[in-house]
């Protein structure tokens, strides 16, 4: 993630996205994309936006699977 991020012009804008819930990194390992929000989170000129559930947009069955996998996960 530094690699990619601190190659930015001075014209650029750069949109990162990413599925926490989907990390298969082994649990002591963290994953870029976790490490650079929580590293870039105080700086004012950075926007990170979280969705959920209910942003998904597309066929219904698709809220009830990951409404299904988010209770099995907890």
């Amino acid at each position: 993630m530094k690699m990619f991020l601190t190659r930015m012009g001075m014209t650029a804008k750069f949109v990162v996205t990413g599925d926490m819930s989907q990390i298969d990194l082994p649990r002591h390992q963290k994953s870029g994309l976790a490490f650079a929000l929580d590293v870039l989170k105080e700086i004012d000129d950075i926007s990170i936006i979280r969705l959920n559930q209910n942003d998904v947009i597309r066929h219904q069955l698709v809220k009830k699977i990951i409404d299904a996998f988010d209770k099995a996960e907890q």
